[in-house]
């Protein structure tokens, strides 16, 4: 099986296909084309940038969406995850030496 293999586009790039989608002489899938995109993902992004406050793809009702924002996130989880695995040893671990001392 093979991974599946998402392409990040930067913020400018694109805000900057969804304002030439805007354009009145201009289509969608005629931007898409010319980008090498699906036309979807122009018209997810307008919704992304109508959706987001200021105008900005990174930033929703206060939660940074942001790939900073988004790898600390995983690293957090990732150390929750160890840590969640450790007590649950050390809870063996426990049980193990109380029930050797009796």
């Amino acid at each position: 099986m093979s991974k599946h293999y998402t392409k990040s586009y930067p913020e400018e790039y694109r805000k900057e296909a969804v304002r030439l989608a805007d354009q009145k002489d201009r289509t969608t899938a005629s931007v898409a084309k010319e980008l090498g995109l699906h036309p979807n993902q122009i018209y997810n992004w307008r919704r992304q940038f109508n959706l987001l406050t200021n105008k900005q793809f990174t930033v929703h009702d206060g939660i940074d969406y942001s790939i900073k924002e988004n790898s600390e996130m995983r690293k957090m989880r990732k150390e929750l995850n160890d840590l969640k695995k450790e007590n649950e040893f050390l809870k063996k671990a426990a049980a193990y030496f109380a029930k050797n001392q009796e």
